[in-house]
């Protein structure tokens, strides 16, 4: 199952699967997506002591651990909601890699399309940070 929704930043596809993702986005079955959850107890993983507090408050961040391991927690709004529905889920964007985003392509590739009040709108993705035992790297 595959859902096409707003999220807190950009338009983005949903699953539980990340292999179908990744195949409808046309890029490699084995790279990682990243687990969106409306609560930190649903992602089953430990944050460095250090940085619990950053990822308590962020908003609009995504965040990679050492193993490899990628989570945004969203907190407030439509897609917080939804995702307290539905659990966590795998997102990624709704386009093809390295391509802009096409309402048309990322309809076609859906099973279900959840459009609010807001519509469907490509803007500004989350940024992303890399989270070792004592620093914090940019990397987007």
């Amino acid at each position: 199952m595959v859902y096409l929704a707003q999220t807190d930043t950009t338009v983005g596809f949903l699953s539980k699967d990340a292999k179908l993702l990744n195949a409808i986005k046309n890029r490699a079955a084995d790279k990682p997506c990243i687990v969106c959850a409306a609560a930190f107890g649903e992602l089953n993983t430990r944050v460095p002591l250090k940085h619990k507090n950053l990822v308590r408050r962020a908003k609009k961040t995504t965040f990679i651990l050492k193993n490899g391991f990628s989570f945004r927690l969203i907190k407030d709004g439509a897609h917080a909601a939804f995702l307290r529905k539905t659990g966590w889920l795998y997102s990624t964007s709704a386009n093809i890699t390295g391509g802009a985003f096409d309402v048309d392509f990322a309809k076609s590739k859906a099973d279900i399309v959840i459009e609010d009040d807001r519509g469907l709108y490509e803007s500004k993705p989350s940024m992303i940070l890399k989270l070792g035992n004592k620093r914090v790297k940019k990397v987007r």
